[in-house]
C-alpha cells in the first residue's frame, strides 16, 4: 500500500433533508482537499439520514442526483468520496448504501450486509463483499451493524484488503461512551487481520428523534489507536496512514496471523448457528 492521507468526517444528517445534507458534506470535502486528503469518507446515511423505519421515504437513486454530486466533488477535487445513504433500486428495494465515487468520475456502491434487528422491516441486506482499488490502496466498507461480524473484515483481508472503512449511524450516549464501546471491537478487527480501519460516526439530532454521539477513528494494522476525535458538532479527522506501517505487521513471523490461519477448521461456521439463550 502506498502512503495516503484520509479524512473522516464526524457531521448531522437530517432525515429527508438530502439538499441541507449536500450542502454540509461539500463544506467538508473542500476542506479535506485543502488539507490534501486522497479519500474522505462521510457516516452511514449521511446524505438522507439514518431513519431504520422511513426508508421508502428518504431513499434516492443510484444513479440520482445525489450521487451525481457526489461524484461530481471526487472529479473537482481528485479525491476518493465515500458516502452514504438510503438507496432505491429499480425494483423498490431499499439498501443502507455506500456509494464510492472516484476523481475519474467512475463510481461504486458498498450495500450493507447485516441489517440491524430495528432495519430489517425497510431495509434489505446486500449480498456483495465488493473490494475497491484506488490511490495505491485496496479498501472495503462496512457499515455500523456490520463491523460486529468479525468473519466479514477477515474475508475482506483475505481478499487484500489494506483499510477498512467504518461509517457509522449509532445513536445515543456521549461521545467518550461511544468511543469506549467502539474500542471492544474495532481494535481487535484491525489487530486480527493486520490492517487500518478507519471509523466515522454521526453527530447531533437528526429530526426523528435521535441522538448521535460525535465519534471518529483510525487504527493502526497493529491494533493501537492512532487518532480520535470525540465530538459534539460537524468536525473532521485527519490521518496519514503509512503503508510501511502495514508493512511492518505484515512481514513480522508472529504479529501477523493471517498465514497461520487453519480454514479447514472453520468450514462449520458456514452453517452454524449459536445457541439459543436459556429464559
Amino acid at each position: 500500500m502506498k502512503d495516503i492521507r484520509v479524512a473522516a468526517v464526524v457531521c448531522r444528517a437530517a432525515v429527508g433533508d438530502a439538499e441541507g445534507n449536500l450542502a454540509r458534506m461539500a463544506e467538508w470535502v473542500q476542506r479535506a482537499g485543502e488539507r490534501d486528503a486522497g479519500i474522505v469518507v462521510f457516516p452511514e446515511m449521511s446524505i438522507t439520514g439514518y431513519a431504520a423505519a422511513d426508508g421508502h421515504e428518504i431513499a434516492e437513486p443510484i444513479p440520482g442526483p445525489a450521487a451525481d454530486r457526489v461524484c461530481g466533488w471526487a472529479k473537482t477535487h481528485g479525491m476518493i468520496v465515500l458516502a452514504g445513504l438510503a438507496e432505491q433500486d429499480p425494483t423498490g428495494r431499499i439498501y443502507a448504501s455506500h456509494l464510492v465515487a472516484f476523481p475519474d468520475g467512475s463510481w461504486d456502491i458498498y450495500r450493507k450486509l447485516h441489517i440491524g434487528p430495528p432495519e430489517k422491516r425497510r431495509f434489505t441486506a446486500g449480498n456483495a463483499v465488493p473490494l475497491f482499488t484506488a490511490a495505491g490502496a485496496t479498501f472495503g466498507i462496512q457499515l455500523c451493524y456490520d463491523a460486529h461480524f468479525p468473519e466479514l473484515t477477515t474475508l475482506m483481508a483475505l481478499d487484500g484488503a489494506d483499510i477498512v472503512f467504518m461509517p457509522h449511524a449509532s445513536p445515543r450516549g456521549t461521545p467518550r461512551e461511544k468511543f469506549d464501546s467502539w474500542m471492544r471491537h474495532l481494535t481487535a478487527r484491525a489487530f486480527d487481520n493486520g490492517l487500518f480501519v478507519i471509523a466515522a460516526n454521526q453527530v447531533g439530532e437528526n429530526g426523528r428523534g435521535l441522538i448521535f454521539p460525535g465519534v471518529a477513528v483510525a487504527i493502526g494494522p497493529d491494533g493501537q489507536v492512532m487518532d480520535r476525535l470525540l465530538c459534539e458538532a460537524d468536525d473532521m479527522l485527519v490521518v496519514d496512514l503509512p503503508g510501511a506501517d502495514l508493512e511492518a505487521v505484515r512481514s513480522h513471523r508472529m504479529r501477523y496471523f493471517l498465514p497461520n490461519r487453519r480454514p479447514e477448521l472453520l468450514r462449520r461456521l458456514a452453517g452454524a448457528t449459536p445457541p439459543r439463550s436459556q429464559d
